[in-house]
């Protein structure tokens, strides 16, 4: 059956329609659902079942009136839940909530092409929250369920079932490939997001602080969230030579170490030949310091380095971050540093950890040289009855007495504030080191994983004539924890997420090359940036290419691509209905010839048609019906999908 004009504004949904806009709605804010309130994600799902029940029943849309409380209300809640309507959170609850009321209201064939267009907006709002491949392959599979009834709603003669819609929806996004493809190379790239957002955008993020105390690195060993990753340019040092270094915490006020609020420059980076390269794509943690083997040689683009050699960025971190950078292991540096910086890492609060102090006066009368002082110390760890764990007991005022002397407990900030606490107090200027220890190589793709679960603490001491020198006292009560990684070193009583335990061998393959293939996009996808287009155009001789010729590329291309894209639907177009046709008129053939009333070669339909209708007068008026229906499929303008098939029924439905 021809389809014929309509008004768009007449035209009434029909159920089966409201069912698509409603399940289209409900998958497309799924993912947000999720991120909402319970109220408001109860309040959306009734709103839409209600849709559905008034389409099943054949009822009307309830009155503006209601629809204009109902929104209010919805704003009204969300103001009192966020506190504010715009932002990241609170502006998509807000979208999705109006959305659902929208999905409530439409009544017409023009709402429900509105609302489809604006479910592709609601679409794009995941990606504020994550730009992960799931991510995207959810949005594509919302996508061509929104394009599926939006298809589906076009049909005004008989219902050919969803299966048609889905085939065009699937045919669009093909052809729309090619111009997705052009796009994403050629069009210019800016550096950073292209829009600012406010501060709730970067709420969750995890990592390390700027502060430590006992405990309070815990959260972030239960947590196996990627951190970061490395890949490196030769060989991947062992486990022991890993230490990735991040903030560095000078004050003490004897609980909590914290790093200054103020930092310097460094004059120089330590020279010499690196010992080791590679690139680190760091992940956002809304903080300003980044990682890099002890110790760094250079600075990534846009960042500084601190006179305790810490990396920092010059913003804060909100989006995934690539560097390259070059370390030399076991490296010292600022044997030159100032008496007062040499003052200010020996400083100890007064009134506390007494017993601390009375044995670091008995190391120091018994122990003239630094070195062999260290190494007491460390032996003490080693040979007696200390325990690395994660759930030591509570810790009271004099918190590095009570560790030492009592407990005999604790975590790597434990062993790491009290050795240094321990050094000071003994004269030797010693400070704490906050990063990641070791990581997971990834056999799949060859690079190191970094995790939470990889945080670690140790100290660095002042030695004349040296340098700064890292020693790691929890190496001494635990060498699996550096040799091993933390699974390793910890009993298995205490809690670890399952994938940093490593349990399952099978589940720990497909997790990694999971994550392979998540390296792969957050490369070649999320870290498309300026310097990778100039590259890439580069590579096809455009090295010079400004932002004029690359307008100029992106239209020439994008014709192309889009030329091409119409080329294939129309050639699609006419083959699929033209062979569909061709193979339905040869079927009637053959039954014809099983009459008697073979074709022959050079004859054509009408003149065969006269023929067959003049030996069969009993058919006559339905060979003449299919012929003529044959010629008009075959060669006039009238080929719809309808046509075709009721051609093809009234074929199946001649008698030989």
């Amino acid at each position: 059956m021809a389809q014929r004009p309509i008004s768009l504004n007449s035209r009434p949904i029909i159920p089966r329609e409201a069912y698509g806009l409603a399940g289209g709605f409900l998958l497309a804010s799924a993912a947000h659902l999720s991120r909402l309130p319970l109220w408001l994600g109860t309040l959306i799902a009734i709103i839409v079942f209600w849709r559905i029940y008034l389409a099943r029943r054949s009822l009307p849309s309830p009155g503006k009136w209601l629809l204009g409380l109902l929104a209010f209300a919805a704003a009204a809640g969300i103001l009192i839940e966020y506190r504010t309507l715009l932002g990241r959170d609170a502006g998509v609850a807000l979208l999705v909530v109006m959305l659902a009321l929208k999905v409530l209201e439409t009544r017409t064939l023009r709402d429900g092409a509105l609302l489809g267009f604006l479910g592709f907006f609601l679409l794009v709002t995941n990606f504020l929250f994550s730009q992960t491949i799931t991510t995207a392959l959810y949005m594509l599979c919302c996508a061509w369920l929104l394009i599926v009834v939006l298809i589906g709603m076009q049909f005004t003669g008989t219902w050919p079932g969803w299966r048609q819609p889905a085939r065009r929806a699937t045919l669009l996004l093909l052809q729309a490939l090619p111009l997705m493809l052009v796009l994403f190379l050629l069009f210019p790239r800016i550096q950073g997001p292209l829009w600012g957002l406010p501060h709730d955008s970067h709420a969750g993020l995890s990592g390390l602080s700027d502060s430590m105390s006992p405990g309070s690195l815990n959260s972030l060993i239960l947590s196996d969230a990627v951190a970061f990753r490395a890949e490196f340019r030769d060989r991947i040092p062992e486990a022991r030579a890993l230490y990735w270094r991040g903030p560095v915490l000078w004050d003490y006020d004897g609980r909590t170490w914290t790093a200054p609020r103020f930092v310097f420059n460094a004059n120089e980076l330590p020279v010499g030949e690196p010992s080791i390269e590679y690139t680190v794509t760091l992940e956002p943690h809304n903080k300003r310091w980044l990682f890099a083997l002890e110790m760094p040689m250079q600075r990534p683009p846009r960042a500084i380095a601190t006179r305790d050699m810490q990396l920092l960025s010059t913003t804060p971190v909100r989006s995934r971050m690539r560097y390259n950078m070059s370390s030399r292991l076991e490296a010292a540096y600022g044997a030159d540093d100032s008496e007062t910086v040499l003052k200010r890492a020996l400083q100890l609060p007064d009134g506390y950890n007494p017993r601390t102090l009375q044995r670091a006066r008995e190391l120091r009368r018994k122990f003239n040289d630094d070195r062999q002082l260290v190494a007491a110390v460390l032996n003490d760890f080693r040979n007696e009855n200390f325990v690395y764990t994660l759930s030591p007991p509570l810790l009271g005022e004099h918190a590095v007495d009570e560790f030492l002397f009592d407990t005999r407990r604790g975590f790597c900030e434990h062993y790491a504030s009290a050795f240094t606490v321990l050094m000071r107090a003994a004269g030797i200027p010693a400070r704490v080191v906050t990063g990641y220890q070791g990581g997971q190589v990834n056999p799949v793709s060859d690079y190191i994983l970094i995790r939470q679960a990889d945080a670690h603490a140790w100290t660095e001491i002042w030695v004349s004539g040296t340098g700064w020198i890292r020693v790691d006292p929890t190496a001494a009560v635990s060498p699996a924890r550096v040799e091993r990684g933390i699974a390793s070193a910890l009993p298995s009583s205490d809690a670890l997420p399952m994938f940093v335990r490593g349990d399952f061998e099978f589940l720990q393959r497909m997790r990694l090359t999971w994550d392979s293939v998540t390296y792969t996009w957050n490369q070649w996808v999320l870290g498309y940036n300026p310097e990778r287009q100039r590259q890439f155009l580069a590579n096809i001789g455009f090295s010079d290419a400004t932002w004029q010729k690359l307008a100029v590329l992106l239209f020439v291309f994008a014709g192309l691509a889009v030329l091409a894209g119409a080329l294939f639907a129309f050639r699609d177009l006419r083959r699929g209905r033209s062979d569909a046709i061709r193979a339905a008129y040869d079927r009637f053939c053959r039954k014809l010839a099983r009459r008697g009333l073979p074709r022959h070669p050079a004859e054509g339909p009408l003149v065969y048609a006269r023929r067959a209708a003049q030996s069969r007068p009993e058919t006559a008026q339905e060979i003449a019906s299919i012929t003529e229906c044959y010629v008009a499929l075959r060669y006039g303008q009238s080929a719809t999908p309808q046509a075709v098939r009721e051609f093809q029924r009234r074929v199946n439905r001649f008698a030989e």
